[in-house]
């Protein structure tokens, strides 16, 4: 006789309690890492705040 596995189960109710706060860590992650992607060196040395942090 098979036992019973509780993991489906528990996925299951748990992608339906969680997935609009997953899809949209997924979303904001994206687009974070699409502005830091597009920044040049340029685009740093003109920042104000890369100029108040900048470490000499």
């Amino acid at each position: 006789m098979r036992k019973f596995d509780p993991w489906p189960v528990f996925f299951k109710r748990e992608w339906n309690r969680n997935w609009p706060f997953l899809v949209g860590f997924a979303i904001t992650g994206i687009i974070v890492t699409k502005f830091s992607l597009s920044l040049t060196e340029e685009d740093a040395k003109n920042s104000p705040f890369v100029q108040r942090h900048k470490k000499h």
